[in-house]
């Protein structure tokens, strides 16, 4: 119980993001806010930096590319949350659910239960029910829908590779390279934060829904089942939704939350059959 309360915490930490996120980036570029916030991640997970040694340079390679992927699904992701709603960009996220037993079936050819294609076909109408709902826009929505089929590939590759290395050590370097990357971008839009807002935002992303967040999620998930973690990770969506409703604002009506309804019931249904695809991938053998 302490493991799945743990793990219902994170998810509402997610959820209240997406609100914080996108009233700091309405005042703060895009780039230099995520830079930061990877930034402060990094510094967060800093006392592991000797677990990177034991990496190896395979290690480092799989980590780097990790990162590479979080960063441009983060970028995604936020340029969307900007020209749509918090509750519409918390639901299409979800998405990643449904897309990532089909990435697994692309790149490594695994047979997908009947479900997830079911669960796909759902959260596609869902999605288009979402599409041009007032307070958001298609451009958006499929901006946060491709950083979903970002963060779905680079679960699918962290299933496949991450298992085999220490989690702090990984985790480290993702945070770095994905800094890297952004700060870099970040040059030409540059400035100091100013504001409770952008710190407020800043601190909460960098420090609790990214670097505590994964030390949570790794703590519960050795004391509880994958099926149990992956069901109440279904939650985030549903907490976006919340905080969009009660903090920002959010009125979709009845054919946007229709919308988000349909997208929840695809990614429930999804989800088994997605755990069960991630597992025979994490026990398939690796080439030599």
């Amino acid at each position: 119980m302490p493991a799945l309360l743990a793990l219902v915490v994170v998810t509402a930490v997610w959820g209240v993001t997406f609100v914080q996120v996108k009233d700091a980036v309405a005042i703060y570029p895009v780039l230099a806010f995520l830079a930061l916030r990877f930034g402060i991640a990094s510094l967060t997970l800093a006392p592991a930096g000797r677990r990177v040694r034991g990496l190896g340079r395979s290690g480092v390679g799989a980590a780097a590319l990790a990162g590479a992927l979080l960063g441009l699904g983060y970028v995604l992701q936020t340029l969307g949350l900007q020209r749509t709603s918090v509750s519409s960009a918390g639901f299409i996220t979800g998405m990643y659910v449904v897309l990532t037993p089909v990435i697994a079936f692309v790149l490594f050819r695994l047979r997908v239960a009947a479900a997830a294609w079911a669960g796909v076909a759902l959260a596609t109408v869902g999605l288009a029910m979402l599409a041009g709902v007032h307070g958001g826009s298609v451009s958006g929505e499929l901006l946060v829908l491709a950083a979903a089929a970002v963060y779905s590939l680079q679960i699918v590759l962290m299933e496949r590779y991450a298992p085999r290395y220490d989690p702090l050590g990984f985790t480290l370097v993702e945070m770095l390279v994905a800094f890297g990357g952004l700060a870099v971008a970040a040059i030409p839009v540059f400035a100091v934060p100013r504001g409770a807002t952008v710190w407020g935002a800043l601190l909460v992303t960098g420090v609790f829904a990214s670097a505590l967040a994964f030390l949570v999620q790794t703590w519960a998930q050795r004391r509880t089942s994958a099926t149990r973690t992956a069901l109440v990770f279904t939650l985030e969506p549903v907490w976006a939704a919340i905080f969009g409703f009660t903090l920002a604002g959010d009125r979709l009506g009845a054919l946007g939350w229709g919308g988000c309804a349909v997208i929840m019931a695809g990614i429930v249904l999804a989800e088994p059959a997605a755990a069960s695809t991630l597992a025979r991938l994490v026990r398939r053998p690796r080439p030599a």
